[in-house]
């Protein structure tokens, strides 16, 4: 009988059908029409919600009341609920004189009798919904979905070249934002950091959940990452470690001897009785950063000489070192 009464609803309402060029006409017989069928609605959800011992309540983003939402959903839009129940429902025991006969000798058949009650759901939504919680627990209709994970938080971990060639322990006190009873509040923490030999800038190290917590998100992680402090003596490049020397132009010319640092604090003694020229590279094996991938292997400590000329010469010295190196052969740098 609901589907004979919604064709009928949907004929005569003027608003909805345009063939109805009477509006007076159309708008009487859509209100003798309406009436009942809001009562018919009405009487199959209560039915329905009666044989389930709690009222289906809907949560609503809005704020809008249980109640406001039922009567909105259920009985002025009643397609959304009925949709799910059976077309075996029990009908109304009058029916007016313009519904067709064999509409309602079927509706009032005694089949329908035996289809009362929760059986009468369809939709699979609610069969599970329903089959998981307590006959005397509510039905809730949530719209909400997984929490998202925010991007996580990120700080800077700075080590010296000594940390990160031998390995160490940091303790650093982080605080982040926490949620407890519904306020946020600053919260500090102590974490520690196992900072491996042979770590380079850019490394991540990735606490999950220890980050920022916002509303409706996950806790955000906390991610520090690995940066170098500027040393006194050397510059990182890769696994290897570079040491500038500067000596001047009589040493480079006459031969030297000079003092190397090394990064476990002992000094280095080297001499070269080579011309050293601008650009010239001595490389020490095994004396610059570990490698991470492999356990006990380092890389090379590389000497780049920095040649310091003289500002200025007298005619005279200028006039000697001309007769002195024209003859010379010169390394061709282009």
């Amino acid at each position: 009988m609901y589907r004979v009464y919604k064709s009928l609803v949907t004929k005569w309402n003027p608003n909805r059908n345009p063939s109805n060029k009477v509006e007076a006409e159309a708008e009487a017989k859509f209100q003798e029409i309406n009436e009942p069928f809001k009562a018919i609605t009405e009487n199959k959800v209560k039915e329905k919600l009666k044989s389930c011992d709690e009222p289906i309540v809907s949560i609503s983003p809005g704020g809008s009341s249980p109640r406001k939402i039922m009567e909105e959903s259920f009985f002025y839009r009643p397609s959304i609920l009925l949709r799910s129940l059976s077309r075996k429902s029990s009908t109304l025991s009058t029916s007016p004189s313009f519904l067709p006969k064999s509409a309602s000798s079927r509706d009032n058949s005694p089949r329908n009798e035996s289809h009362r009650g929760c059986s009468d759901i369809e939709n699979p939504f609610l069969q599970r919904s329903m089959s998981r919680i307590s006959p005397r627990s509510p039905i809730i209709f949530s719209q909400s979905t997984l929490l998202r994970k925010p991007p996580p938080t990120e700080k800077k971990l700075e080590c010296t070249l000594e940390e990160l060639c031998y390995g160490c322990v940091k303790q650093i006190m982080t605080s982040r934002d926490v949620i407890i009873n519904g306020i946020t509040e600053q919260q500090g923490e102590m974490v520690n950091i196992t900072v491996k030999p042979g770590w380079k800038k850019g490394t991540r190290i990735t606490f999950e959940g220890k980050g920022d917590e916002r509303p409706g998100y996950q806790p955000a992680d906390l991610i520090f990452l690995i940066d170098e402090k500027p040393h006194l003596f050397f510059e990182r490049e890769d696994d290897n470690l570079v040491y500038k020397a500067e000596i001047p132009l009589a040493q480079a010319l006459g031969g030297c001897a000079i003092s190397v640092p090394l990064l476990e604090g002992e000094r280095m003694s080297l001499s070269f009785d080579i011309v050293l020229y601008p650009g010239y590279v001595k490389i020490i094996k095994g004396q610059g950063m570990p490698t991470a991938k492999e356990i006990g292997k380092r890389g090379d400590l590389r000497i780049k000489f920095l040649i310091n000329f003289p500002m200025s010469l007298s005619p005279e010295q200028r006039f000697d070192a001309s007769s002195i190196l024209k003859d010379c052969s010169y390394l061709d740098f282009l």
